[in-house]
């Protein structure tokens, strides 16, 4: 686990929010149609144009944030045709909240 990495990417408003929307993507986003049909929320991700619109930031800026959440090890990413879908990977986010309990 890098710490520190995890905890620059956890520093900023915007990144913690996507965090937050993608614990429960079907709360805070529509459904989703891909190249084959419907994408999952859960089990694919989020589109980044969803997050995008959700933000109101540009495409650019938010792909930078889900980059540094990925670096992390925060968000998994899934390319499906010519688009990239986000979901959180939970597995790091409580392996972070053990972290903190026990050695800070």
């Amino acid at each position: 686990m890098d710490t520190l990495n995890i905890f620059k990417a956890l520093s900023n408003d915007a990144r913690l929010q996507i965090l937050e929307w993608l614990k429960d993507p079907r709360a805070h986003f529509g459904p989703q149609v891909g190249p084959k049909g419907s994408i999952d929320l859960v089990d694919e991700g989020v589109c980044v144009s969803q997050i995008t619109e959700k933000l109101n930031m540009t495409q650019s800026t938010v792909s930078q944030y889900l980059s540094i959440l990925q670096r992390a090890g925060l968000v998994h990413a899934t390319r499906i045709g010519k688009w990239t879908y986000y979901r959180r990977n939970e597995e790091e986010i409580k392996r972070i909240g053990s972290f903190i309990y026990k050695e800070l």
